[in-house]
């Protein structure tokens, strides 16, 4: 959760980081003028609004959130993503536009590579929604649902539909529903981390 300036900058430096993205330079500033990359833009508007939010409400601070707020419900339905703030830890990845549709109170670690057609919610109209662990691959059109824990280090394989815990880490899942189908090291799925 960011609560300070610096904790905002760290979450920007890794959700930066995940994305592979490189320092800007002329020739990259220029491109992204023409070109601009909307997921990284959405990633940013997601940091703020989430340091807006958890910051010490002001006047001014409070204009801002709104404005913020609004920004981001427009990027947010412009690219299909419905990501509600301070679900995410650092080092956030979307991989692609599409269709994301997390539920607010779901809770998701360091270094989460998710990609579109995904759903992360709570299951028959409870209010309990997944805690998900660190380094986690979610392949398109993955459902995880209810009240469940993933643990760290954890690939999940596309069109998957998970509704149970899973506690054991380093581990591949998949299937409908979803069960382990073999051990792995995560650092091979995705490339910035180090395990």
């Amino acid at each position: 959760m960011i609560l300070s300036k610096s904790d905002y900058k760290y979450h920007l430096a890794s959700d930066k980081k995940a994305l592979g993205r490189k320092k800007l330079s002329a020739k990259t500033y220029i491109k992204e003028l023409v070109f601009p990359d909307y997921i990284w833009k959405f990633q940013k508007l997601l940091r703020k609004v989430e340091f807006a939010k958890n910051s010490r409400p002001t006047f001014f601070l409070k204009l801002k959130y709104i404005w913020l707020q609004f920004r981001f419900r427009k990027l947010s339905l412009k690219l299909g993503f419905s990501i509600p703030p301070n679900v995410f830890g650092p080092g956030l990845a979307i991989v692609h536009y599409g269709t994301i549709v997390v539920n607010a109170n779901a809770k998701v670690g360091a270094n989460c590579r998710i990609h579109p057609s995904t759903c992360i919610g709570a299951s028959g109209g409870s209010s309990l929604a997944p805690q998900i662990g660190d380094n986690v691959y979610i392949a398109p059109g993955v459902k995880i649902y209810g009240n469940i824990k993933l643990a760290n280090n954890i690939a999940i394989t596309a069109n998957a539909a998970i509704n149970s815990s899973f506690e054991e880490e380093n581990i591949l899942i998949g299937g409908v529903p979803a069960k382990k189908i073999k051990e792995i090291n995560i650092s091979n799925i995705i490339k910035h981390i180090k395990t």
